[in-house]
Parts: C-alpha cells; structure tokens; sequence
C-alpha cells in the first residue's frame, strides 16, 4: 500500500455506515429525532435553570454546563453524520477533521473533569450538609468549570499533535463517520511507542477520575447508611443516582473505545459505541436529571405556568 504524511490535501472520505446501506435510512430518521430531543432537552434544562432562582445553586451550575457540553459535542458530529448517512457527501478535507478531533477531543475530556467536580458537589452536599454553602462557594464552582474546560482543551491539543506528528500509512478512507482517534489510530504506520503515549494519556484522563468519583461515592453511601428517615435516603439517591447513570453510561462507553490496543479495536464495533456516547447519552442526560428530580420538574411546570398565565 502507498504511504501519505500529514501534509496531503485531499483529507479523508468517510466510510460511515456505508458498508451497512439498508440502516442508512433507519440511522437517518433516529438520529435526525434524537439530535432534536438532544437540543430540545438540554437547551430547556439551561433555560429553566436560568429563569428559576431556586435552581441557582452549584448543583444545577455544573448541570448547566453539562447540558451546554452536550450541545457542543453532538453538534460536532452529527449534522455531518446526517449529511453522510443522506449520501450527499462522505469527505472530510484534512483541516475539518484536525477541527473535529481537537473540539471532540477537547469537549470528552471537559466531560470527564466536570463529572469529578459533580461528584464534588454531591460528596459536599451528602457528608458535610452543614458546611456545604460554604465549602461550594462560587468562586470554587467557577474554579472548577474553568478547570474542567481548559483542562479538556490542553488534554486534546497534546493528543491532536502526538496525531498530526505521526505518519499517515494506507487509503484515505476513514472507517468511522467521524474523525475520532481510535478510528485515526488504525491509519497510523506503526510505532508501538507513540501508541504507549496516547494509551497513557487517555488512562490519565479516564481512570483518574472515575477513581475520584468511585472514592466519592464510597463516602455519600456510608453517609446514607447513617441516615434514618427513608425521605431523607430517598431524595439522596435521586439527585446522587442521577449522577451516578450518567458516569455509567459516559466512562462505560469512552472506556471501552478508548482503552483497549489499536490492533483488537473493532472499527464496526466502534461506530455503533461512538453513537452511544455522541448521540444517546447527550439525549438522555436531560431525561435522566428530570425523571428523578422534583426541582427540575417543579421549576419547569412554573416556568409554563407563567407563559400561560401570559397568555
């Protein structure tokens, strides 16, 4: 096979779903109303959090920002997804998908940082209830987000240029529907040392929190233990277990496409995996913190009680 470094123009084509033409039209029509959902639930929980000044506290600031991170990272994949799956047009130009992979880079890693300072904010909430205004002081919850967004951002510059430094061996079809790393991996010409170095990296920024997060949890759950009324557990485990699915359902899926050898990396396993974490997750983060949250759906019934009164 013929080689090709980083300097070539023509970019990539998109294999997508291609190689499965009878779930073209299927993923179409889902996608196109699960990215709907995903704008509609995640722009109202940032809306309603706003109007309602009982949901200005650090809990649904963090929730906030998750909901906004959301929008971001399907926003960066799935109208080309769309696009492709119509069949109108399968490329990507070399810039576009060095573009896609720093901001999905960038806005997993945000993700993953951010969940550790929820984690904060519950631990705070469950085992220190007295101190917690003071312990989650804005400033810290400021601190935090910025944190987590700048750390994001650092995490996928150093990876996107470890990416845009290695050679480029093969065809230059990609066999994602999106320029994702792993995916990339597979075009690499061989260097079990560079591989090392993003391995590293990614544990880094997956392992390490979940480590946190687990650790936090370990605490809230002998703090629950102690307490006595079932209400008080009740309301514990719907705003902690509201937290804890999304963990699941996040560093699950990022764990499973990300830690594992290029060489045993399924690309079509991978596709149906990415959806998950790109499309589904995002959809359901707004039903999940609803669902189980009275203030939520509280401050939500009040804000289209005032547009009726308006009207």
């Amino acid at each position: 096979m013929g080689s090709f470094n980083t300097s070539f123009g023509e970019g990539f084509i998109l294999v997508g779903f291609s190689d499965w033409p009878q779930l073209e039209l299927i993923l179409l029509v889902f996608i196109s109303i699960f990215y709907s959902l995903t704008l509609f639930g995640n722009t109202t929980i940032i809306a309603v959090s706003q109007m309602d000044s009982r949901l200005h506290t650090p809990m649904y600031f963090f929730l906030c920002h998750l909901s906004f991170l959301d929008l971001c990272y399907t926003t960066s994949t799935v109208p080309q997804l769309l696009i492709n799956l119509s069949g109108f047009d399968r490329t990507i130009s070399y810039g576009g998908c060095v573009a896609q992979l720093i901001i999905s880079l960038s806005l997993g890693g945000t993700e993953c940082v951010l969940l550790v300072a929820m984690a904060i904010d519950r631990y705070a909430a469950v085992c220190h209830p007295l101190h917690y205004t003071t312990i989650m002081h804005p400033l810290l919850c400021r601190s935090l987000a910025i944190v987590s967004w700048v750390g994001g951002l650092i995490n996928s510059l150093i990876q996107t240029g470890l990416m845009v430094s290695m050679p480029l061996c093969g065809l230059h079809y990609l066999n994602h529907f999106f320029c994702e790393m792993p995916a990339l991996l597979k075009l690499v010409c061989k260097d079990t040392r560079i591989e090392g170095n993003f391995f590293l990296s990614v544990a880094i920024m997956l392992v390490f929190p979940v480590a946190l997060i687990l650790g936090s949890y370990v605490h809230i759950a002998r703090a629950v233990l102690r307490i006595k009324s079932m209400a008080g557990r009740r309301k514990v485990f719907g705003t902690c277990g509201s937290h804890l699915l999304v963990v699941c359902f996040f560093y699950g899926s990022a764990m499973y496409t990300y830690l594992q050898p290029t060489g045993s990396y399924s690309e079509s396993e991978g596709k149906f995996v990415s959806l998950f974490y790109t499309i589904i997750t995002p959809m359901l983060n707004p039903l999940i913190y609803t669902l189980r949250n009275k203030d939520v759906k509280g401050a939500l019934w009040k804000v289209l009680g005032r547009d009726k009164d308006s009207r």
